[in-house]
């Protein structure tokens, strides 16, 4: 997929086409910023986009410096000296006054003043730009804001802007994660390895590993700052991120599964401990751990130099989801290994997981064969689902065209249900963490299954592989 970075600036020589604000200072120099407020500027908007994807058809649109951001306060002719500029109260901000880096309090727009308006800006720009790349494209837009207001979500996601390359930024945006969840935009995530300054190796690595697990994934940096990309570090960096993006294109099924709910029930994606274990007091403050759902455990490295890191494991069962490790856990701190090559992730036992086997890309990998991975309880219970469609179409899940699979395994056996049509879904394994004892045999479908095996030691879960399912 290709996307293009708009800033909400637009150069001055096309300031009479469109409703503009002020003229002020932003990278190209004069810039002009259109109201989106006015309907006449969305309808401008789309004949924009249309125009630059007849030329170079991309697949979305990255919004920037629409708080709105200026390199002069107010504007290049100044602001008016009235009461919207010098109100008798101004909350504590950069530079003091409410003109300071942006646009004159007293700049008329559409609907009201800027004063009024100017939280809004970059949620007018959000459905300005998410309604014309629905029409020019016909497919579900995909947008990335750095300024957001309530229903942000609706249109668009965001990322955290310009983080820099320190661990305290690191640890920082996971709270900054979750709280957008919370927010209602659920496509949230950092500039991987940070954007200001330059990262080390270290920090690059973790980030990466941390960043596998942001619902929305990118790294990006200044100009100016050391490359960045996985390419410029030595083979060792390399094969940990490796393994980082193998964990999460793995998850995308699961992934996509919780981007659905968030879609159609307003879940979280990333969501912190307490939503799931509300009663346990110890969840309450934990901001250095979160879910994917209500099934996934990550526990990140947030510290240089560090090879251990403390995880809380709330009551019930974990396994670890590479090795299968299990912590049956009645509500404990444990201290969990962490190599420069490993991000500790767990899977909630009674949980049920699809994953698919990784490809160069999205659209390569959706064609690959599922994995099931059943993490029991000590009873012997999992549920899980998945949903389904072609990935890109507009009110796929409204038309119906669509799959959802439920599944439940219970007293030994794997129950799927599924609604809606199944095209080209192809389930080659199950891997079941728990199983009490080596079964006899194994059927699917009423049919012996030959080739499965059965694992126990005093590390590892006991657990059963099937390999080469067809369902």
């Amino acid at each position: 997929y290709m996307c293009v970075c708009v800033c909400v600036c637009i150069h001055r020589e096309r300031e009479r086409m469109f409703p503009l604000v002020f003229i002020f200072q932003v990278w190209p120099g004069p810039t002009a910023f259109p109201d989106f407020t006015n309907p006449e500027t969305h309808l401008w908007w789309y004949d924009m986009v249309k125009d630059f994807h007849d030329k170079v058809p991309f697949d979305g649109m990255w919004i920037d410096m629409n708080e709105p951001s200026n390199f002069v306060d107010g504007s290049l002719e100044g602001c008016p000296n009235n009461k919207l500029e010098n109100p008798p109260y101004v909350p504590g901000m950069l530079g003091g006054t409410l003109k300071a880096k942006t646009l004159c309090a007293s700049s008329r727009q559409y609907l009201s003043s800027h004063y009024n308006l100017h939280s809004l800006y970059g949620l007018t720009e959000a459905i300005a730009t998410h309604d014309a790349l629905v029409k020019v494209r016909g497919k579900r837009p995909f947008v990335i804001s750095r300024s957001t207001f309530a229903s942000h979500g609706h249109y668009a996601g965001h990322w955290t802007g310009d983080v820099m390359s320190v661990w305290e930024h690191l640890y920082y945006s996971i709270p900054a994660m979750l709280l957008f969840n919370l927010y209602g935009v659920p496509l949230v995530g950092a500039d991987i390895c940070g954007f200001l300054n330059s990262t080390t190796e270290e920090l690059c690595v973790r980030w990466t590993q941390l960043g596998a697990f942001y619902p929305f994934m990118r790294n990006h940096n200044d100009r100016g700052s050391k490359s960045q990309e996985p390419y410029a570090f030595s083979p060792e960096a390399q094969k940990a991120m490796r393994k980082a993006f193998f964990l999460r294109y793995s998850l995308l099924p699961y992934l996509y599964t919780l981007f659905h709910k968030a879609h159609s029930t307003g879940e979280t994606v990333a969501r912190p401990l307490y939503f799931e274990f509300p009663q346990d007091t110890y969840t309450w403050t934990i901001d250095r751990q979160f879910m994917w759902g209500a099934g996934l455990l990550i526990t990140p490295v947030l510290e240089e130099g560090i090879r251990k890191v403390p995880g809380y494991f709330p009551l019930g069962t974990w396994y670890d989801i590479l090795t299968g490790s299990v912590i049956h856990s009645k509500g404990q701190w444990i201290l969990l290994p962490a190599p420069l090559d490993t991000i500790n992730v767990h899977i909630r036992g009674g949980h049920i997981l699809p994953l698919q086997e990784p490809a160069l890309t999205t659209t390569e990998s959706r064609s690959n064969g599922m994995t099931l991975i059943v993490a029991l309880t000590l009873e012997g219970v999992a549920r899980g689902d998945l949903f389904w469609d072609d990935g890109e179409g507009l009110l796929t899940f409204e038309k119906g065209d669509y799959t959802q699979i439920f599944f439940l395994a219970r007293n030994v056996s794997l129950i799927v249900r599924h609604f809606g049509h199944i095209d080209g879904l192809l389930l080659i394994q199950v891997l079941a963490l728990g199983v009490p004892s080596p079964p006899q045999r194994v059927l699917a479908n009423d049919i012996p299954i030959l080739d499965f095996s059965y694992r126990t030691d005093t590390k590892v879960s006991k657990f059963l592989a099937l390999q080469k399912v067809s369902a």
